[in-house]
């Protein structure tokens, strides 16, 4: 810091006098001035060039990517760095995630006199228990404050394979058809084969006739979390507190149709094309299938 003084004033005090007032010796502040001034060494240019890497990296996240994902992404860009470099070096930059969480609203409406499947799903949430896509499917449904129309709902159906979201639905209400429109959409994209396995929770919109009638005719077979047991149903819940935290507490909706394109650019352009996920061995859902054929 003395040495920084002097720099910033030479040309106004003579070095001489404020290296006696400051106690330091001319030898050592010429020393110091020559070293700042010279080209950065090969390891302080490495760290220079990783940084910007990293910087780029995390911007390219909208700046959601913490070090495991960061390093991810730098693996697959042919960038050679260890995962504690990028720690220490977002650290050491202030890069960091910008995701965090808030409150749990529930919307599951268990108190109905339709009847409940067995849990044939038995939380085999894992990749590797599913290892084609169509062969398990997971749904449920979340909602999205907005401050001039109040509350929006969103119903999504997700392949345990890849975690993809393939079918997805919003609208102003919890109604049946809320969760209809977002498993035909699902249908209608991936036409699976009879035999899928459909997991979700006991709520009416489910368990209703009209959702049922679906999976009959598609030959789907059903699965239902126990009473009150979220740990069931934990892939898809995953993704909506993911969803939460990375995009709608990052944003502050006005209306059901700002929120709306907003979910749908983060649910079809980023998550399912670019979020490098843990579970995939850090692949995106769509690169992960595409790995498969």
């Amino acid at each position: 810091m003395r040495y920084q003084f002097i720099e910033e004033h030479r040309r106004e005090l003579p070095v001489g006098k404020m290296c006696h007032v400051l106690d330091v010796s001319r030898s050592g502040y010429y020393d110091w001035r020559s070293r700042r001034d010279a080209p950065p060494g090969p390891r302080a240019a490495r760290r220079a060039e990783l940084t910007t890497r990293i910087r780029q990296a995390h911007g390219a996240s909208r700046g959601l990517y913490g070090s495991p994902r960061v390093h991810a992404a730098l693996a697959a860009a042919g960038v050679s760095v260890s995962a504690n470099t990028v720690a220490r070096l977002m650290s050491q930059a202030g890069i960091r995630s910008k995701a965090h969480g808030r409150f749990v609203v529930r919307t599951t409406d268990a108190t109905h006199p339709h009847p409940v499947a067995p849990n044939a799903l038995d939380r085999r949430f894992d990749p590797a228990e599913w290892p084609l896509p169509n062969k398990a499917w997971c749904v449920d449904v979340t909602c999205v404050w907005t401050r001039h129309d109040g509350w929006l709902y969103l119903a999504a159906v997700m392949d345990l394979c890849s975690r993809r979201i393939v079918g997805w639905s919003m609208a102003d209400h919890l109604r049946a058809e809320l969760c209809v429109d977002a498993l035909a959409m699902a249908v209608v994209r991936r036409r699976p084969a009879a035999g899928l396995l459909h997991h979700g929770d006991r709520g009416v919109q489910y368990a209703c006739d009209a959702y049922q009638s679906l999976l009959e005719q598609q030959g789907i077979a059903c699965s239902m979390s126990r009473t009150g047991n979220c740990y069931d149903n934990a892939a898809i819940e995953s993704f909506f507190s993911t969803m939460k935290r990375e995009e709608v507490y990052q944003k502050d909706y006005a209306t059901h149709a700002e929120a709306r394109a907003a979910l749908f650019e983060y649910i079809e352009a980023f998550y399912n094309r670019e979020r490098r996920h843990s579970a995939l061995g850090y692949k995106s859902p769509v690169e992960f299938e595409a790995s498969l054929n």
